[in-house]
């Protein structure tokens, strides 16, 4: 007889959330839709269920499939509590950022191992005191937020079709939608962060919260605007730059799926699991 851990080692799913313009459901066979609903409301969109190379996946875009929802309005607990449902037990995610750093060139993938946030206006937490919710208070511990496995996975996979790769990085997540000023950005650069985006937070936090392996492949497309003598972010550059690239990130995708899937899972979702139920405190009777 199986036990949980085997059930976990043998059958490997993945999630895939899909930032701007990195949202192409044609990476998918055997595409169908799904419409679910979940105690936070609707995710932003139909989860697409199909398979990459044989490896089942859900896919879902991050801002709706016609980009119609900005990064404080994404229903982040919805969409990760709507992946878990459906039995993901990893998920991968693309994002567009902003580089705050010389070395990382417009182009250029970040495979992001830490994050400081700036959000102001977004729910953090699957415990968060609705009649409908998991009961409790959690405090997860963020000290990792990735899951580094899955990112080592995603490194070797770059490296090894060849794609510009920084191999670690901060994440600087803004609330937006507007960009950074001047004085922001390079105060950002200051604090250690080497990217930024708008929608890292509260994803990883919720993720990790719900015991699922994270991983983030964030693409440069722009210098923001701490950069002398250099065009300040803008949307249409933004679009080109991911045009242009986007690529990159569906070909790491196609790749390092099967080769996740193919990985002993077991004991790391043993301990996600584990972290994610002793960082709840429940109510006292």
């Amino acid at each position: 007889m199986l036990s949980v851990g085997d059930f976990i080692k043998f059958f490997v799913q993945i999630g895939i959330i899909g930032g701007s313009g990195l949202d192409d459901p044609d990476i998918l066979e055997e595409r169908t839709e799904h419409y679910v609903d979940t105690p936070y409301g609707k995710p932003s969109d139909a989860l697409i269920l199909g398979k990459i190379k044989n490896v089942e996946c859900v896919l879902l875009a991050r801002h709706g499939r016609q980009h119609t929802i900005m990064p404080s309005n994404v229903n982040y607990q919805a969409n990760i509590w709507a992946l878990r449902e459906e039995g993901c037990t990893h998920v991968l995610v693309t994002t567009a950022c902003g580089s705050l750093r010389e070395e990382i060139q417009p182009g250029d993938i970040v495979i992001i191992d830490q994050f400081i946030d700036r959000t102001t206006k977004r729910a953090q937490t699957l415990h968060d005191g609705q009649h409908t919710s998991p009961p409790g208070v959690c405090h997860i511990p963020m000290a990792e937020p990735f899951c580094n496995r899955t990112r080592e996975v995603l490194v070797e996979v770059a490296r090894s079709l060849g794609v510009k790769c920084h191999v670690r990085g901060t994440m600087m997540t803004i609330e937006g939608p507007r960009f950074s000023s001047r004085a922001e950005s390079l105060m950002f650069r200051q604090w250690g962060a080497d990217v930024i985006n708008m929608t890292t937070v509260p994803e990883v936090v919720l993720a990790k919260e719900a015991g699922l392996c994270y991983a983030s492949i964030a693409m440069a497309t722009d210098y923001d605007c701490w950069k002398e003598h250099e065009e300040a972010v803008c949307v249409d550059n933004v679009l080109k730059t991911m045009k242009e690239n986007a690529n990159k990130a569906s070909s790491i995708l196609l790749t390092a799926i099967p080769q996740i899937s193919q990985m002993d899972w077991s004991q790391t979702m043993k301990t996600l699991k584990s972290m994610a139920q002793s960082s709840v405190m429940l109510p006292k009777h």
